[in-house]
């Protein structure tokens, strides 16, 4: 277990070679860059906002143009293509691409235009059959609805609300306008209105209009000089026309699918720029030359120092002082390093930390395969696990460690479940009994759970306490390392001596003795000595706990709360006991799902029932119960481990590198 110790680097070089030697750093993704502040006149920083905007806009125009193919032209990709890795580019590809970027923006602009044009279509498409759909009460009208009437007469067109007949219509026309000669007709009728053509003596318009106005008539808004189904058939035709250019347009945007692959590394190519402008506004630079600061592995210094021979330019590595906070880059095993994943959810070591990795790793295993404990399970994670890792070499570094970790989890399941007996739960048992008439089952190599879920517990705890005491033991390495010997014993000494003392004398109980099948009785003097320990402790505890303080009695009541941290032990072991809860639970899950798939007895339909529940019934259960044993184990080490002696607070160590979605790029030696 270690933290990679670090140097800071300090670059001076000619601002001609700038670009250059920023490229050549982003491709070796050595140097993590940090800011370098201004402490000379001469000295300026570059605002390269308007490179930020230009980028953002590009990239929004390539994510738009890759969703767009993904919709018209999906590529077929295989259910493990995630698990592939990225493409390779050699610099000489890479160079090839720059060049000709230019064609592929140009691509991805043209196809994020015709989308745009297809939009508007549909917009208007969908504008024209609202149109149409308003049409359809008049298509019976054979004249124009601006139609007003001849030299002699006048015309109505126009709705009233709610539905009216023709009879009642002409009813109210005759009372209101009596001395009209008039002609009506019902175009159509709905329950909310009624659209009719009325036809009268000009001479005469003025008493129909008004009889018609006082029924709420009503003309209709913008009415075309063609007929409503002139006008219907124009509208059809203008649709029909409308759907042949989208046709057209998505069969452009589809005969782009080939140059998906140039649109991708323009998504990795401003991506870089970006990130690379980003370095350029950390520089500190003058006319001719600019400064760059940074950290990098001391293990990496001497290959730094021979890639930036070929350039114009000096570097200086130095240790970095007290006061900063290098990033932390952790090195280990290939046993502990799929761990690492879990510390930096949780927060990378801090300056005063050590790497908890490898210690954590052992517990993290076995908590995990306690927690699941099925043999059957654990083996099918670990082939899986293995077989993925294999035969997809290129997979990201993260996924690559996360299925190693479940690959040791895995074999900690199988082993957990040979020594407690789970094989499918009691799968062995149930089909040798089900369907071949046998008392055939595998038995377990220690114990088995539900026969003796004391012993178990007990076991749990006792891994707990181990758990917590190693815990405890980093912190007391950690603080006798910065030369706080004192501390070292005050914060971890006593409380070794009072938890010892307090587990011995505990032991010498009737009741623990009896729930934990003690066959062994604790020494009269043992339990005198460990009672004498753990007092002498607590007093140590007390009169250490509020040091700090210079008032005698505000250091005492300080020591007794800190002595009351002996509940927050007791809660801690405590919580160990979902070892044997979700191992409990593993099992019995899984021998309900056995039970069930057997009811249908030993017959043809019995065992096809079988097959199905059983396969059904154990993916469930296995996916639910190692989501349970990730997320308990992670917890066990967050707050109960990590609770002893962990700080936390570093930053991961991210250099300057090409950090790319789509393709890796491959650098030269």
């Amino acid at each position: 277990m270690a933290v990679i110790p670090m140097k800071k680097m300090t670059l001076f070089a000619l601002k001609r070679d700038r670009k250059t030697l920023l490229e050549f750093l982003q491709r070796r993704g050595a140097v993590e860059v940090t800011d370098v502040p201004l402490n000379d006149e001469l000295f300026s920083k570059t605002d390269s906002s308007r490179q930020f905007a230009h980028f953002d806009r590009c990239q929004n125009t390539v994510r738009q143009a890759l969703e767009l193919l993904d919709h018209y032209a999906p590529e077929k990709k295989s259910m493990f293509s995630s698990l592939q890795g990225k493409p390779e580019l050699s610099p000489a590809e890479y160079d090839e691409l720059v060049r000709t970027h230019e064609e592929a923006i140009a691509a991805a602009r043209r196809i994020v235009a015709l989308s745009r044009s297809i939009a508007e279509a549909k917009a208007e498409q969908t504008r024209l059959e609202n149109q149409l759909a308003a049409l359809n009460p008049w298509l019976s009208l054979d004249l124009s609805m601006r139609f007003r009437g001849t030299r002699q007469t006048a015309a109505f067109i126009g709705t009233v609300p709610d539905a009216l007949s023709l009879e009642t219509l002409l009813g109210f026309l005759a009372q209101e306008a009596p001395d009209a000669a008039v002609h009506a007709e019902i175009l159509s009728s709905t329950p909310d209105q009624t659209c009719i053509f009325v036809l009268c003596m000009k001479s005469q318009s003025g008493a129909v209009e008004s009889a018609l106005r006082a029924h709420g008539f009503s003309q209709p808004a913008s009415p075309t000089k063609l007929s409503p189904a002139e006008t219907a058939a124009e509208y059809r035709r203008h649709i029909q026309e409308l759907d042949a250019q989208i046709g057209q347009k998505e069969e452009e945007i589809v005969s782009f699918a080939p140059m998906r692959p140039r649109i991708e590394f323009l998504a990795d190519y401003y991506a870089m720029r970006r990130e690379k402008y980003q370095v350029i506004d950390k520089l500190s630079q003058t006319k001719n030359v600019f400064v760059l600061q940074g950290y990098l592995p001391a293990p990496t210094q001497q290959q730094v120092e021979k890639d930036l021979a070929p350039f114009c330019a000096a570097a200086e590595f130095s240790d970095p002082d007290e006061k900063e906070q290098p990033p932390v880059l952790l090195q280990n095993n290939r046993f502990s390093e799929p761990v690492e994943g879990v510390i930096e959810m949780y927060s990378m070591p801090g300056k005063r930390d050590i790497d908890p990795t490898s210690v954590m790793a052992v517990f993290y295993y076995i908590l995990f395969g306690m927690m699941l404990s099925d043999a059957a399970y654990g083996i099918l994670m670990a082939i899986g696990c293995f077989f993925v890792v294999k035969k997809f070499p290129k997979m990201s570094a993260s996924l690559q460690k996360t299925l190693r970790m479940f690959f040791w989890c895995g074999v900690s399941t199988a082993i957990w479940g040979a020594l407690l007996g789970g094989w499918f739960g009691d799968a062995p048992a149930v089909i040798a009994k089900t369907f071949f008439h046998s008392d055939f089952s595998i038995p377990a190599l220690w114990l088995v759970p539900l026969e003796d879920p004391m012993t178990l517990l007990m076991i749990s705890f006792v891994i707990g306490i181990i758990h917590l005491f190693t815990g405890l033991g980093i912190q007391f390495y950690q603080l006798w390392k910065r030369g706080d010997k004192a501390g070292a014993i005050y914060d971890v000494g006593f409380w070794y001596g009072l938890l010892i003392g307090l587990i011995v004398w505990l032991m010498s109980t009737d009741m623990l003795r009896s729930m934990a099948n003690l066959s062994f009785t604790v020494p009269p003097a043992v339990v005198t000595a460990a009672k004498i320990l753990a007092g002498l402790s607590a007093i140590g505890i007390i009169a250490t706990a509020g040091r700090e303080s210079r008032a005698p009695f505000k250091r005492l009541l300080k020591g007794l709360y800190g002595l009351y941290g002996v509940t927050n032990y007791l809660s801690d072991v405590l919580s160990y006991a979902r070892l044997l809860a979700l191992g409990l639970a593993t099992g019995v899950i899984a021998s309900v799902i056995n039970q069930m798939g057997a009811m249908g007895g030993d017959s043809v339909f019995g065992a096809i029932v079988f097959i199905l529940v059983f396969i059904i019934g154990h993916i469930f259960n296995l996916a639910i119960n190692l989501l349970g044993a990730y997320v308990h184990t992670n917890r066990l080490q967050y707050v109960e481990f990590f609770g002893k002696f962990y700080e936390g607070g570093g930053e991961k160590y991210t250099p300057f590198a090409a950090n790319t979605k789509f393709y890796t790029i491959k650098e030269e030696n």
